[in-house]
């Protein structure tokens, strides 16, 4: 049987600095980041793997912002290294052109009003008015063994017979 994918969100335990994994541990894992934003123009995914991101209205700007209400170099998006651990990292988001000039509206990351913040799962990010991300930290999976666990699954059967009852 082929390799198959699945995703989890990692969970941090903050008392013992280490992230759960309900996998067996077998499986081969790997990080993945995902920031999802939503503009006047809908909602767009990003999957972050480059070491740095311009975030803004510019043109020239990786993740491009579709809103008046965001400046033209918003934010800078910078991936630092875990713990010294080699395919173990993760962002911070930096107020701004990443040269000091700061965004004329600021962030807004859960809530508060800061100028850098080291993302976690689920931070939500207001750039301005009607415009914001979520960020998402994904542990993809690799299962080598050609067995499943049934509960991976959930499947529901509909029997044909059960919509002409209800016709009738």
């Amino acid at each position: 049987m082929a390799a198959n994918n699945t995703k989890q969100i990692l969970i941090k335990n903050s008392s013992t600095n280490e992230f759960s994994n309900d996998l067996s541990m077998a499986a081969e894992t790997n990080e993945s980041h995902l920031l999802i934003i939503e503009d006047d123009q809908g909602r767009k995914e990003f999957t972050l793997d480059r070491p740095i991101y311009s975030i803004g209205r510019d043109r020239d700007c990786d993740i491009r912002l579709i809103s008046q209400f965001v400046s033209r170099r918003h934010a800078t998006l910078i991936r630092l290294s875990r713990d010294g651990k080699k395919h173990s990292y993760y962002y911070r988001i930096v107020d701004g052109d990443g040269k000091g000039k700061p965004s004329s509206n600021g962030l807004m990351i859960n809530g508060r009003k800061i100028p850098t913040h080291d993302l976690k799962n689920e931070d939500e990010i207001v750039f301005g008015p009607q415009v914001r991300a979520i960020y998402y930290l994904l542990r993809n999976s690799i299962r080598t063994g050609g067995q499943t666990d049934s509960s991976e699954y959930d499947i529901t059967l509909i029997n044909p017979g059960m919509t002409e009852d209800m016709e009738d």
